[in-house]
């Protein structure tokens, strides 16, 4: 099994930046690919980016170029960056992880969730 503590959420300006931080404990092995997820009220949960054992991303289109997602397998940890944050980004968000390689960015690949950390953008 594998346990996912996010934290680094909070409340920030438009155009301001937050960085969320994912660690995971347990049988660590099983985390070749990690993501960012993100719910929003009233909508379904939707795939922010991903990261692979090897270091290789994917991004969801809306923010590509704005979010930043990396890993230190040594710490076990999971990061997502977030830069130009728009109040569109509100939502609630979630770190996930799998123990198969090169996933999308379809939640229901993903084995294992923490139990997110609240973003908010004022508008």
């Amino acid at each position: 099994q594998v346990q996912l503590v996010e934290s680094g959420g909070g409340s920030v300006q438009a155009g301001g930046s937050l960085r969320l931080s994912c660690a995971a404990f347990g049988y660590t092995y099983n985390t070749y690919c990690m993501g960012w997820f993100r719910q929003a009220p009233g909508k379904e949960r939707e795939g922010v980016a991903r990261i692979d054992w090897d270091g290789s991303t994917n991004y969801a289109d809306s923010v590509r170029g704005r979010f930043t997602i990396s890993r230190d397998n040594d710490k076990n940890t999971l990061y997502l960056q977030m830069n130009s944050l728009k109040p569109e980004d509100t939502a609630m968000y979630y770190c996930a992880a799998s123990d198969r390689w090169r996933l999308s960015l379809d939640p229901d690949e993903y084995n294992y969730w923490g139990q997110g950390t609240r973003v908010t953008v004022p508008s």
